[in-house]
């Protein structure tokens, strides 16, 4: 199961910028593009592995603790997909911030996420400083 919480693959390396080159080029914002399509592929190729697993794997216990059993692991599987269509919808919009030349900046003050932070979260909106403000105020809120 792909890891949802970054994007993570064999077949990308991570950009390393050259002495002088300019923030979000054209190479870079193609670089995240392609890491943002092979981590939707593998979400969505989880997706139709789970779809054929719950039609192959539908049985119907006569053992209470078999069938608790089976279903637990179903609503797993299911929440996981959950979170997981959530993430398909965050890589959908950071491609959509590419598009619009938006991509790598912070949403609430503008300035360079950081190529280093976008390897790591290529679906980060904020950067460092705002999120951790964000999650010093989500602490305090209780949320």
């Amino acid at each position: 199961m792909p890891d949802t919480n970054t994007a993570k693959s064999a077949r990308f390396s991570p950009y390393v910028m050259k002495k002088g080159e300019e923030y979000m080029n054209v190479l870079q914002k193609e670089h995240f593009r392609n890491v943002l399509l092979l981590w939707k592929k593998e979400l969505m190729e989880e997706v139709d592995s789970t779809i054929t697993h719950l039609q192959e794997e539908v049985t119907s216990y006569a053992d209470p603790n078999d069938r608790a059993s089976q279903e637990e692991e179903f609503n797993l599987e299911l929440r996981t997909r959950d979170r997981e269509r959530k993430l398909i919808k965050k890589i959908n919009e950071a491609m959509d911030f590419i598009d619009e030349d938006d991509f790598g900046y912070c949403e609430e003050c503008d300035i360079e996420i950081g190529i280093r932070r976008l390897e790591a979260r290529p679906t980060a909106t904020l950067c460092i400083d705002c999120k951790t403000l964000a999650e010093i105020k989500e602490k305090q809120n209780g949320k």
